[in-house]
């Protein structure tokens, strides 16, 4: 008997331990763990937004690119005009949404135009345009392309001022347009003139993030080439022509054929690779954790200088005349308490006055 208990003790003693280990391990488990995967579930379902806007002369072929970045025709209702058209055309302000769907993965893709930038003389006089208060939603734009003619010898003063009154606002991304006009030292040349010139009038276009010590090489390899790519000199193409025995997007010229996907014709992967496949989200965080506050911190300091203007004009401050020391200081301590419950009173103005405009 005694050596029939001595054995099931022996059993337990090897088969517990892992009962015990796997219940241990239970009770210690939070499950926090799973939040990336409740994170990709609820942004797989809700989808994505993305914002982007295309700025150049016309004629340079933002159309085209952006159908070329995403497959897809976001101008086919489009009316084009004849130089006079042109001519007497003001800058306007015109969007394109399209939903875009990819392996299950939703995209809100907003193309912001401006049609008509360029063109006419008067280009300095902006406002909103058809703003929608009533169902706010995200229209912030996360990243502007701007197209730069491969004309010229670097920026013209109208491409300095365009990027000037925007880089505090938004990403830019300078692109040279229509790249298959120049020959590679051609392209390289003009590249080196617009970062100098970059530089040189302090234009702040978007900053590639610095790499983790943990990243992988491959990222890291792709971020540098991204660096040195910039501007990004692109061809698009919505047609499909033959080369090497295979079909692919280009351009046919009776010297040969441009292909849009190929890296040693133009930074058009690049640009794709950056724009969608690696920096979108830091785009977007770029665009809500810096550009986006620090409009606000203005707004709020405008405000705030407004209520403080209009409340001084309302009631001046008295000066005090010289007296003795001590009632001297009783009264500046309560002018002082008087001046700090009229800011505080001005603040909760202004806070109510945002919170009334935000809904």
């Amino acid at each position: 008997m005694d050596a029939i208990m001595l054995q099931e003790k022996l059993v337990e003693r090897l088969l517990c331990p892992r009962v015990r280990t796997a219940r241990q391990k239970e009770k210690q488990y939070v499950g926090f763990a799973t939040l990336p995967n409740q994170v990709h579930r609820k942004s797989v379902k809700k989808g994505f937004d993305f914002t982007l806007m295309v700025a150049g002369e016309s004629g340079m072929g933002k159309s085209t690119l952006v159908n070329s970045l995403f497959l897809t025709d976001l101008y086919k209702d489009r009316k084009l005009l004849n130089a006079e058209e042109r001519i007497n055309q003001t800058v306007e302000i015109i969007k394109h949404t399209v939903d875009i769907e990819e392996k299950g993965v939703k995209l809100k893709l907003t193309i912001v135009d401006t049609p008509g930038f360029g063109d006419a003389v008067n280009n300095n006089e902006w406002d909103e345009s058809g703003l929608n208060r009533k169902n706010i939603q995200d229209n912030r734009v996360h990243c502007c392309l701007y197209f730069i003619p491969p004309f010229g010898h670097g920026l013209r003063p109208v491409d300095v001022e365009f990027m000037k009154a925007l880089h505090e606002k938004v990403n830019i991304i300078p692109l040279i347009a229509k790249a298959d006009c120049l020959t590679p030292n051609e392209i390289k040349k003009l590249k080196d003139r617009i970062r100098e010139e970059i530089d040189k009038f302090g234009i702040k276009v978007y900053q590639f993030p610095e790499c983790d010590s943990d990243e992988d090489e491959e990222f890291k390899q792709l971020d540098k080439e991204l660096k040195e790519c910039t501007p990004f000199a692109v061809i698009g193409s919505n047609t499909v022509v033959e080369a090497r025995g295979q079909r692919v997007r280009g351009r046919l010229y009776p010297w040969g054929i441009v292909e849009v996907e190929n890296q040693s014709h133009c930074d058009f992967v690049k640009l794709r690779n950056m724009l969608i496949r690696s920096h979108m989200h830091d785009l977007k965080d770029v665009t809500c954790d810096v550009h986006y506050e620090n409009y606000r911190a203005q707004c709020i300091q405008e405000m705030t200088s407004k209520l403080a203007q209009d409340n001084r004009m309302e009631s001046p401050i008295p000066i005090l005349p010289l007296s003795t020391p001590d009632v001297e200081t009783e009264k500046l301590i309560k002018l002082k308490d008087e001046e700090l419950k009229r800011m505080q009173e001005m603040l909760n103005k202004m806070q109510q006055q945002m919170h009334d405009k935000e809904q």
